[in-house]
């Protein structure tokens, strides 16, 4: 494996308890607040990922965006052991590191990650999984194609009634065209949590949490 992020990789294997879903995310949080940030959501935003799945309960997860694991990883430690989480995510390189490190924590087998552009994944997932729609989607990708992509999840009808989507990042860099389209839809009930960029305490951010009606 050849990866600028097998320092952390080799970090996070050396300084975590295999098989403890839980240490191994504090293990990475303490790599991004003491050894070099990270990108993911963070610990401190990861609370209001957590707060949400655990209001739904979601049995189908869907993330756009999954770089070293670590949404995932919170998703998997928050939803039942029989739930479906599916990950798309396009660089190949942090796939192999987030399925290292799903591995280390003992949940490859309940996160399965699909390797392409979002774009022509998203057409293809009722047909290639068998899934009508997601109970909750995570959406942390790239901000200019949230609204794209949340566009091709309606059309095709992977959003139903009672769905949650959070969307992280609407803040800083931010996703202004997604953040317009769900604040003026009727068919949604949308909240932004204000929070601050993963992994310091200065730059804020924020969380947004809709619930198609």
């Amino acid at each position: 494996m050849q990866s600028s992020h097998l320092p952390f990789l080799n970090y996070v294997l050396q300084h975590s308890q295999a098989g403890n879903i839980q240490n191994v995310i504090n293990t990475i949080d303490h790599y991004g607040w003491t050894k070099g940030w990270l990108m993911n959501i963070g610990d401190q935003k990861g609370q209001i990922l957590d707060d949400a799945i655990r209001s739904r309960r979601p049995k189908t997860v869907l993330e756009l965006g999954t770089f070293l694991g670590y949404s995932s990883l919170r998703m998997a430690a928050q939803v039942p052991n029989d739930a479906t989480i599916i990950c798309v995510d396009i660089n190949p390189e942090t796939t192999e590191i987030a399925r290292a490190i799903h591995k280390h924590a003992g949940v490859e087998n309940r996160i399965q990650i699909i390797v392409g552009s979002s774009e022509h994944v998203i057409p293809q997932l009722r047909k290639k999984l068998h899934i009508d729609s997601f109970d909750l989607i995570f959406i942390d990708h790239y901000g200019q194609h949230y609204l794209r992509d949340f566009k091709l999840l309606e059309e095709y009808g992977l959003i139903r009634s009672g769905t949650m989507i959070v969307a992280d990042n609407v803040i800083a860099p931010g996703a202004p065209d997604y953040l317009k389209y769900l604040q003026n839809n009727r068919n949604y009930k949308t909240k932004t949590y204000e929070s601050v960029v993963e992994y310091t305490n200065d730059m804020v951010d924020g969380v947004e949490i809709s619930v198609r009606n």
